[in-house]
């Protein structure tokens, strides 16, 4: 019934989040990168909002998705900018890599998409086996405000063809013991009145404490860990909707 970024829902990623669009994440990846001279990894890579611009920059990166579409859109933006990117089709729990990588990141709170607990501790788990000692985890986590349930919000998006994308995005689950939120988005594509293609996505978000998934990293064994808010380096968070940077290492 449900798909997980299926074609309307990465087109839709497409029109609003383009190729280098930045919450402030990029300048900051970037710079946190400045370093690295060997191999990074961004698992939920999608369709290449920071990757390629990452991979213009120089960086030896490669990326890595459960979507079949957004990795295509990936592909197709780069070849248009006459890339050469490195990208597998898995998922952040079961991948399996030749080599290790000197830092792994996940900009924009990708890693709370993870809806099972237990999946995302093997994904942290995998993630350290696939860094070198001395190898750097870098990831955004936000806090979930409240919200009221069965609401509907609707956004509209023009294609460069002339068709009229809606989104209608109602959320139907939320837990603050659980930790968990499950909104419900519809897509559908018209033109000239008349609709064409229509999409149903299960948008299901996990998410954690500052302390409780500092503590994860550090029982996962990694140390030397910094907590950035709203991407200055360093900077201690001070309400619940800032976004949280973790920094860890892989111990030497």
């Amino acid at each position: 019934m449900f798909s997980q970024y299926s074609k309307l829902a990465t087109e839709v990623y497409d029109l609003d989040k383009p190729v280098g669009h930045s919450f402030g994440d990029l300048e900051f990846y970037r710079e946190r990168l400045r370093e690295v001279k060997g191999r990074i990894l961004e698992p939920g890579a999608g369709s290449g909002r920071v990757y390629i611009p990452l991979l213009e920059d120089g960086f030896a990166i490669e990326g890595l998705d459960n979507s079949a579409y957004m990795l295509d859109s990936c592909r197709k933006r780069c070849e248009e900018r006459g890339l050469r990117p490195v990208l597998t089709e898995a998922s952040m729990s079961e991948f399996k890599l030749p080599g290790k990588f000197e830092a792994i990141i996940l900009p924009a709170g990708t890693f709370l998409l993870i809806e099972d607990r237990r999946e995302s501790v093997h994904a942290l788990k995998n993630f350290y086996e696939h860094l070198t000692e001395g190898g750097r985890l870098i990831l955004d986590l936000d806090l979930q405000p409240e919200k009221q349930l069965n609401q509907v919000f609707t956004s509209m998006w023009e294609t460069p063809d002339q068709h009229i994308i809606t989104m209608e995005a109602k959320q139907v689950e939320y837990s603050v013991l659980e930790q968990y939120s499950v909104t419900y988005l519809k897509y559908e594509k018209w033109k000239d009145g008349k609709l064409s293609e229509t999409e149903l996505q299960r948008f299901a978000m996990r998410w954690y404490g500052v302390k409780e998934f500092k503590l994860i990293l550090e029982r996962l064994g990694f140390t030397d860990i910094v907590i950035s808010a709203d991407y200055t380096y360093g900077k201690a968070p001070e309400h619940d909707r800032q976004t949280i940077t973790f920094e860890a290492v892989k111990p030497e």
